[in-house]
């Protein structure tokens, strides 16, 4: 599998090989899929310089018709949505039925938003004789990780471009063929819009390939307004530290260790096949992942049960995928080992490789664990599942926010005005109440060492503007 392009987009044109090229490599059978060329320094200074002189026309161009370019991407990707699909099996793992519809059908819908939530987010605020305008941030520098690549692209660039500002995109060296695709999209979009009169810039939105020494340029340019990073905690204090010689605004979606709390009175079948769906999603590659399931001492036998029951019904390849990488599976597969050499139990899983080929791992689960543990305090981000026992709700509460983490957290019990009472004494920037599904139009993001800023919906727009207070603008002056 190929793509058109396997080169940096900046300023509308496909940039010259560099001669420093990356393998693409399939999760699922090992073998290289795509050679894509990484970008040097210059070409990363080069999109800044396009983003930095079309900016202003961008801003200046009516909401609408920036809405319209964002609508107008989102079709073009519903009408390759096999062909994304196909892509971001081949090159992330996810089966495709998830595929299709967490990261593709997701990355419609959040450009969607950007584009229908526009004017809400615009809207002016009348606080006494001063007006409050909210005005693009400027030029954006996105930086995406490998795990959801195609809709996390989209939850930048779709609401930075309504928003009137000009971004460039860095995707993971991991996973860059669905932001190679993005760039093809934009491309047409930009086309399509000039057929109907409206001149879009072409340096509004650059993507760079290229890896953590690229992001580290493109952070550190003193002409970026804003930095909007989603990764890795690791990653996080990197970008921000790139940026902090600029004063540069940063937002970061970093990591997380998500507790889900099943409280006394919870169905316990349904709470634990949630919690264990919860942690499995993308082989449990996702920040959000409800990795920790805080049960009960006294229901625990009957916890570790279900949870055994839920993981022998998991088909390798089908339900659960591989994971991205092969340094990835040995990292997964070592904190396995960590949890058992710490004394914790397995209840389901191990290290041992469930098959020769593609880097897949056995889904796990733990009992008889301590909030010490490495598996418990450590974001692992595999298939593995941690239970932590408790004797009494404010137990529960203590042992969910004993982590570094605060990204986000659940709780599901049989009173929703208990689950809402422990929900408040969560510290996440989301709590799922109840067996729930993700709102994609909510805010989401993190506290503590999850991060700041928030992405999706209208606060995820809000993300790519800033309030100007124009005092006197509602005084009657006549």
């Amino acid at each position: 599998m190929t793509t058109a392009h396997v080169t940096s987009f900046v300023d509308g044109e496909w940039t010259a090989p560099t001669g420093h090229r990356a393998d693409v490599v399939s999760p699922h059978t090992e073998d290289v899929i795509a050679e894509v060329e990484l970008a040097d320094a210059d070409t990363a200074r080069s999109a800044v310089a396009a983003a930095v002189r079309d900016q202003p026309a961008w801003a200046a161009t009516p909401p609408s018709v920036r809405a319209a370019l964002v609508e107008r991407m989102a079709t073009l990707v519903q009408e390759r949505e096999d062909e994304l699909t196909e892509l971001i099996t081949a090159e992330v793992g996810m089966p495709a039925a998830q595929a299709r519809v967490l990261q593709v059908q997701s990355a419609i819908g959040a450009l969607q938003d950007a584009a229908r939530l526009l004017r809400q987010a615009l809207a002016p605020e009348t606080i006494g004789d001063t007006v409050v305008v909210h005005e693009p941030a400027g030029v954006v520098v996105g930086i995406t990780p490998w795990n959801f690549p195609l809709y996390q692209a989209a939850l930048k660039v779709g609401p930075a471009l309504a928003a009137g500002c000009a971004i460039v995109l860095k995707p993971s060296e991991v996973t860059p063929l669905t932001a190679i695709v993005l760039a093809e999209v934009f491309a047409d979009a930009r086309t399509a819009l000039g057929r109907c009169g409206h001149d879009v810039p072409t340096g509004i939105c650059s993507v760079v390939l290229g890896d953590a020494d690229i992001g580290a340029v493109l952070a550190a340019d003193h002409r970026i307004d804003l930095v909007s990073l989603t990764g890795s905690t690791s990653a996080g204090r990197a970008v921000a530290a790139a940026a902090s010689g600029t004063v540069t605004r940063v937002s970061l979606e970093l990591g997380g260790k998500s507790p889900l709390v099943v409280l006394p009175d919870a169905d316990l079948e349904e709470a634990v096949r949630y919690g264990v769906a919860r942690c499995f999603v993308n082989s449990g590659q996702t920040c959000a992942a409800l990795t920790r399931l805080i049960v009960p001492r006294d229901r625990l036998a009957e916890v570790e049960r279900i949870a055994a029951d839920a993981v022998a019904e998991v088909r390798l390849g089908e339900t659960l995928g591989p994971l991205v990488s092969r340094t990835q599976r040995d990292r997964v597969l070592a904190f396995i080992d960590r949890g058992l050499a710490e004394g914790a139990r397995l209840v389901a899983g191990g290290s041992d490789r469930p098959r020769e080929r593609g880097w897949f791992v056995r889904p796990t689960v733990f009992s008889d664990t301590r909030p010490e543990m490495t598996i418990v305090r450590e974001e692992i981000f595999g298939p593995v599942l941690v239970l932590q026992a408790y004797d009494s709700v404010a137990e529960a509460v203590q042992l969910a926010n004993d982590t570094d983490y605060g990204l986000a957290a659940g709780v599901i019990g049989g009173d929703p005005k208990a689950e809402r009472e422990v929900a408040s004494q969560l510290r996440a920037g989301m709590v799922f109440l109840g067996a729930v599904p993700t709102n994609p139009q909510a805010p989401f993001g993190g506290v503590k060492h999850s991060g700041y800023g928030r992405e999706r919906g209208r606060h995820g727009i809000s993300e790519y503007l800033v309030p100007k207070a124009l005092v006197g603008a509602a005084k009657d002056r006549s």
